[in-house]
């Protein structure tokens, strides 16, 4: 059922629309070298082959699950031979999950796609700006296509059943409206699965004129028949790939958002579509720590219990814990605080090298360190009032004393904060009054 005509393509008109490059270089037969980033289903392959219809070119296609550099050299000794032929042809090299090859093998076809010797095009479910090396992204232009929407998977199935050619027009088999829409939406924009679940329904359905007998009337596929047809796989989840990262960048976000029913809906999204649930409990750990922290320490703990109970319970049972923590972490106070007084304590560390630790703060289990000044002058807080040293310096002397850590005003962050405040007060008076010249007496 691809199509043979540019005007019978259906969907991602952002990019087909007349006008739109892609549908120009298509309809002019003009090709360059493209990267057609998308999830499956959604046309990648067809407009590859469409393309090489359109401009007269010879198509070769390999998938880089199975090919090597080796496959690439055959197909650029065929794309020479044909472009030095009586009548010269151009070639296209489609490389579909283009993803999966390494630098060695994309650098390969590189300066074949340069000297024109043939065009390419790579197909990819995966960020090119992550997946591909940037000598072969700086010479292929890349094109998103986006999930099919549901009026254009209906127009599919309604041209796959009318096809007599093709399709299943052949069998006189209708649908109702509403079964076209159920499955429509239950393919999820993947154009590839409504037409096979269509040909798993259809299959279920009498045909008509079997044995040389008319049905009357004719058959028609229900939303019963579509129930029949379903499994467990309809919701589109990439456990390695980019729907997977949108999926808990989602969750993570409307935790932080504040957004319990939406991070509901994103931890019921990513169980139904099979991740695995121990990471979503580490995910809601990290979450506790990095956006709620001392605002509600009780997160964390909650987060940690939820983990617990998943691994003890298992699923489905173990998934009402993690829903628990998801909606109190969504619920608490939040505070970055410590999150980004982690990273700005780790900036020192790293920028400022090997200081070394200040005498008094040294131990001294030895009566050698001891003469060499090793913990002399140190203040056991424990010793001071409020057991606090006031003025007392814990950084090294080459470093002047920062304040990473400032808490929020929201949540139990509010009472610490007005704690360090006090205390900050008190290291003031203190070194001013360490300088302070003795009066005469």
């Amino acid at each position: 059922m691809r199509p043979r005509r540019l005007e019978d393509c259906v969907g991602q008109s952002h990019l087909l629309a007349p006008g739109r490059p892609l549908h120009q270089a298509l309809a002019s037969g003009q090709l360059h070298s493209m990267i057609l980033w998308g999830p499956p289903g959604t046309g990648k392959t067809t407009l590859a082959r469409l393309a090489a219809t359109l401009a007269d070119a010879h198509f070769v296609q390999l998938s880089a699950v199975l090919a090597g550099v080796k496959d690439v050299r055959e197909a650029v000794a065929e794309a020479k031979r044909l472009r030095a032929g009586l009548t010269p042809q151009g070639t296209l090299l489609f490389i579909d999950e283009v993803h999966r090859f390494n630098k060695a093998q994309q650098d390969a076809f590189l300066p074949h796609v340069e000297d024109g010797t043939l065009t390419f095009i790579g197909a990819t479910t995966e960020n090119p700006s992550f997946a591909l090396n940037s000598a072969l992204l700086s010479r292929a232009r890349v094109y998103v296509l986006e999930p099919m929407d549901t009026s254009a998977l209906e127009t599919l199935i309604q041209r796959a059943l009318g096809d007599q050619e093709r399709g299943l027009g052949q069998f006189g088999i209708g649908i109702a409206p509403d079964a076209c829409r159920q499955l429509a939406r239950v393919a999820d924009g993947d154009a590839r699965r409504a037409l096979s679940l269509l040909e798993l329904a259809a299959a279920r359905v009498e045909r008509a004129g079997q044995g040389g007998v008319p049905a009357m009337p004719p058959p028609e596929i229900t939303p019963s028949i579509i129930e029949a047809v379903l499994d467990a796989g309809a919701r589109r989840f990439d456990k390695g790939g980019d729907a997977f990262y949108d999926q808990i960048s989602a969750l993570h976000k409307s935790v932080r958002g504040s957004a319990p029913d939406a991070a509901l809906y994103w931890l019921a999204r990513m169980i139904d579509g099979g991740c695995d649930p121990l990471y979503l409990a580490r995910r809601l750990v990290r979450i506790a720590s990095e956006d709620i922290g001392n605002a509600d320490p009780r997160a964390l703990d909650l987060a940690l219990n939820a983990w617990d109970a998943m691994q003890r319970l298992g699923s489905p049972e173990g998934e009402l814990a993690l829903a628990q923590a998801a909606v109190y972490l969504a619920s608490a106070p939040k505070s970055n605080a410590v999150y980004t007084a982690w990273k700005q304590a780790l900036a020192d560390a790293r920028a400022q090298g090997s200081l070394p630790v200040p005498a008094h703060l040294c131990n001294a289990p030895t009566a050698l360190m001891r003469t060499m000044g090793k913990g002399a002058a140190y203040r056991y807080a424990h010793d001071e009032p409020d057991a606090y040293a006031a003025g007392e310096n814990y950084f090294p002397d080459q470093l002047a004393p920062r304040h990473y850590y400032q808490p929020v005003p929201r949540g139990l962050e509010v009472r610490i904060g007005e704690k360090l405040a006090r205390l900050g007060e008190r290291d003031r008076e203190a070194r001013e009054g360490a300088e302070k010249p003795a009066s005469d007496s």
